[in-house]
């Protein structure tokens, strides 16, 4: 401090410097208050609307969860394209699922660069799955899942001549209900892509992202039993919001609004924008959060399907066949890439596993982006969000595995970048399961300690509900429950700045004052950066705190779950070494599994040129290890032109690519020794197969190494220089038709 202080010049230039910064501070200090007054005024017009949202487009009502047998909070709306914005309805529609986790509805088009401005720019149509502040009575996940399962069903119906099944966008606690529908209702769904979202809860870095704790450092679930009956049956979402706001507490107390009064003449538009949603706080039915934390927060139950709908059905994620695109960011302390991604190895023993069961399933992982970044920042929707619109069928069509996209710039693609949609290239790379693991990840001991978590809380949720919860039932109302909602700190804080407090009347007259005779201090003036100095240290001295309790926070839960005793009370053999939630495998699946590789080896020599050029193709592209947006590109432009290729839907065609996949993977070497048969009988019919091969493989750049050495194995067996033995003509577009409806 003594080494800031000696900067300040001395009189009179300091008199001079004093008094300018005096005259700024007072003025943004009354600047500050008056967007604090619109702020709340935003907040109360906000909340006396029917349907509240933040969706930066005009929108349809197609369908009203309402009016629904089983009805629910929830609707489904057209996005209305924006000038200039062409839509191609051979295209598959998105559908974009946002998250109902304490805040309202629109954060998937709260701007126009944003998950549905990317979408509909590569000439999507676009649909978008809302809700209203309060829940129906009775609704419940799984009433909300079957709803937006009709909401599917609705929007395939609307685009018939649509090339390919919805793609489906779930934002945060959106993904993880998405992935549930999908698992129940796999035949609805195109893509899916899942972005910030929490499939695994316990998973994990120690040290880092102390949220997965609070559940077992709380006691389990009681606590939430007990807020929703003191809501006489309705969950307040401001304590949702809440339990974010707290684990970064120096953005809470001083960042946000100090970032806020330093910038008052540039800051005020967008800080009023944000508000708007992060203060459009709703309410879940008691039931509804309950399922989510004794199901997937405290019992970490989806990824190992134990989860089973109101018939019996078993939620089992492997039972999903679209692909599935995971966005997660090392920068997110809400949902951290282990909690986005550890599901795969709780389900999975190895990518052939992932690879037989038909999954795809691609995985970007961000440096650095914050979770609510994933859905509004400007930045991550130009660039990843861009990627997967503009290149969703590509995703659609990978073989089975799991991949990496990495985007690199346009500028670094080297050759065909004419081929390149946007100003990045996407690339899917085969990646193995050690990837994952590389990210860091609990060990067995920490599973035994979230399972002990997980068995406590039952038993204190039986014991709540056996003594207590009666009584608290008994003794709230509803007025009295409206009247403890009202007083949450969250909403005070909007509140106590709005047009009731009788001290913020003279503040809206002083600010319009204030903005006629703006005197900004010179940017230089020592005493604002001694301001900013002393900013600093606020944060890090919150910062200092927030690290502190985090490390207490993770080693109470280590020394309590950890304890030999309560373990063995609660009934946990510390000496297993197999995971608590590790997903049981199923016969039917292996069996089916079975009579899947049977039936493709007998079709090995079925097939025509397109089956031939796909084998092919994709024999030489294993050895590269991935698959980039040009070579697809070049696919996508032979498609168009190719009769034969042309006559396949992008369904059909991913069936196609499939088996053939497979078909080499069963047996490679019968698989290749069948290409000659599967080629026209013409020398320079055979040529112009093999030019359109080439030019699909070399879109990506020059072929080197194993690919090199594959594609001239491939190149004798198209055999340039001489007539094939003629066998008995059929039609390629018949073979192709016949043997596709077979597969299906």
């Amino acid at each position: 401090m003594t080494s800031e202080l000696s900067n300040i010049p001395s009189t009179p230039k300091f008199a001079d410097a004093f008094a300018n910064y005096s005259l700024d501070a007072w003025q943004r200090s009354i600047l500050f208050l008056d967007v604090m007054r619109r702020r709340a005024e935003q907040y109360e017009e906000h909340a006396a609307q029917n349907a509240p949202h933040v969706l930066d487009y005009e929108a349809e009502l197609v369908l009203d969860g309402r009016t629904l047998d089983q009805p629910v909070n929830y609707a489904l709306v057209r996005i209305i394209p924006p000038a200039g914005v062409t839509i191609d309805p051979q295209k598959r529609p998105f559908v974009v699922v946002d998250p109902r986790a304490g805040h309202g509805p629109g954060i998937g088009g709260f701007k126009a660069d944003s998950e549905i401005g990317v979408a509909m720019k590569a000439g999507h149509t676009c649909y978008f799955i809302g809700f209203l502040p309060d829940p129906m009575p009775g609704q419940t996940i799984e009433t909300i899942a079957r709803a937006e399962a009709i909401f599917l069903e609705t929007v395939i119906a609307r685009h018939p001549e649509a090339d390919g099944k919805p793609c489906v966008i779930g934002n945060c606690q959106a993904g993880w209900a998405v992935m549930m529908l999908a698992a129940l209702r796999p035949e609805l769904f195109g893509p899916i892509i899942i972005a910030g979202t929490p499939l695994s809860y316990w998973a994990g870095v120690r040290g880092q992202y102390p949220m997965r704790y609070s559940g077992g450092l709380l006691g389990g679930s009681w606590l939430t039993a007990l807020t929703g009956d003191l809501g006489a049956g309705k969950f307040d979402g401001a304590w949702l919001v809440q339990n974010f706001e707290n684990q970064n507490p120096a953005n809470t107390l001083w960042t946000k609004q100090y970032n806020l009064y330093s910038k008052i003449d540039t800051e005020a538009d967008r800080y009023l924008g944000f508000e708007r949603w992060w203060g459009g706080h709703v309410t879940l039915n008691a039931e509804e959060m309950q399922f989510i934390v004794d199901e997937l927060f405290v019992g970490n139950k989806l990824a190992a399907g134990e989860i089973r709908t109101s018939d019996g059905t078993a939620v089992d994620l492997r039972t999903i066949r679209s692909p599935i695109v995971v966005f997660c960011s090392k920068g997110d302390n809400i949902t951290p890439p282990q909690q986005a991604l550890d599901w795969i190895l709780d389900l999975y023993d190895s990518v052939d596993e992932i690879r037989s069961l038909g999954q795809t399933i691609v995985y970007v992982v961000h440096e650095k982006v914050g979770h609510l970044g994933i859905f509004v920042s400007a930045g991550v929707a130009r660039k990843e969000h861009d990627e997967f619109a503009s290149n969703i069928d590509l995703i659609d069509v990978l073989p089975p595995g799991l991949y990496e996209a990495v985007l690199t710039p346009k500028g670094e693609a080297g050759e065909h970048s004419e081929l390149i949609g946007g100003e990045w290239i996407m690339r899917c790379e085969a990646r193995t399961l050690d990837d994952i693991r590389a990210l860091g990840g609990n060990d067995i001991a920490d599973e035994h300690r979230f399972d002990a978590a997980a068995r406590l809380s039952e038993i204190n949720l039986a014991l709540y509900r056996a003594h207590a919860q009666p009584a608290v039932r008994a003794a709230v109302n509803p007025q009295m429950a409206e009247a403890m909602r009202n007083l949450h700190p969250l909403r005070l804080t909007y509140e106590m700045f709005g047009r009731a407090n009788p001290f913020m009347t003279w503040v809206e007259g002083a600010a319009a004052l204030v903005r006629e005779n703006r005197r900004p201090v010179e940017a230089d003036n020592p005493l604002l950066a001694l301001q900013e100095q002393m900013s600093a240290r606020i944060v890090d001295g919150l910062e200092a705190w927030r690290k502190l309790a985090e490390k207490v926070s993770e080693e109470t839960f280590r020394i309590v779950y950890g304890a030999p005793a309560l373990q063995a009370a609660l009934g946990i053999d510390p000496n297993s070494t197999r995971p608590p939630r590790k997903a049981e495998k199923s016969l039917l699946t292996t069996a089916l599994i079975e009579a899947r590789t049977n039936a493709l080896k007998a079709r090995i020599t079925h097939g025509g040129l397109v089956e031939g050029l796909i084998r092919s193709l994709l024999f030489v592209g294993k050895a590269r290890g991935g698959a980039d947006e040009r070579g697809f590109e070049a696919i996508r432009r032979v498609r168009r032109v190719h009769s034969d290729a042309s006559r396949l839907t992008l369904t059909e065609f991913k069936s196609v690519m499939r088996d053939q996949y497979y078909i080499l993977l069963i047996d490679e070497e019968a698989a290749l020794a069948a290409i000659p048969e599967m080629l026209p009988q013409a020398v320079e019919e055979r040529k112009a197969a093999f030019d359109v091969m080439r030019g699909v493989l070399e879109a990506s750049g020059p072929l080197t190494g194993t690919a090199a050495e594959r594609f001239q194995q491939v190149t004798a067996l198209f055999k340039l220089d001489e007539p094939v033995a003629a066998s008995e003509p059929v039609p390629i577009a018949t073979r192709t038709t016949t043997r596709t409806r077979n597969a299906s």
